[in-house]
This record gives structure tokens, sequence and C-alpha cells, in this order.
């Protein structure tokens, strides 16, 4: 059984990591080597967190890179697996 609607990996660094933290998101975004424009697209939910964050994210000590991509992907999927899709035809079973 699939998750339900999973969060978007930016509102987790807002409402938990940034916060246990003690940082301004303007902190954050400098230390990462991030525009705060950027940075508060992803808190938001407005872009996604990518590689280089990810990778950016472990070496600053908030987990893993990989934790983060599959949160990314978690979430990406789910958006995918809820939106109107075509028809797809399934493939004969290759044997």
């Amino acid at each position: 059984m699939g998750m339900h609607n999973p969060p978007h990996p930016g509102e987790i660094l807002l409402e938990d990591v940034i916060p246990a933290l003690g940082i301004t998101i303007t902190e954050m975004a400098r230390r990462l080597g991030f525009a705060r424009e950027t940075f508060s697209r992803i808190l938001h939910g407005h872009a996604p967190v990518s590689p280089d964050l990810a990778v950016r994210l472990e070496r600053a000590g908030v987990s893993t890179g990989r934790l983060w991509l599959s949160m990314q992907s978690a979430y990406d999927l789910w958006q995918a697996e809820h939106r109107e899709q075509p028809v797809i035809e399934r493939f004969a079973r290759i044997e």
C-alpha cells in the first residue's frame, strides 16, 4: 500500500530542520550556497530538492543525500500517480 500524499521534502526542511537548527532561512540558504529566493521556492514546494542540494545537506550534517532524494522521489511519484494520465495500453508479457 502506497503512502498517503507524502510531504514535499522542502516542507520537512521548513517545519522541522530549520527550527531544530535554530537558524533563519536566509542563513541556511547562505550556508548551503543557494540564493534565498531559490531556497524559499524549495521550502514552499515550488521547486524540487535537487541532487546538488541533497549533497550539500548531507555535507552540512542534515541526514543523507539519498534520504532527501528518496523523499523527493516519493513526493514526485505520488503527484504523478494522482494526476490525470492518458490511457496506457499494457505491453504483451515478455517471457
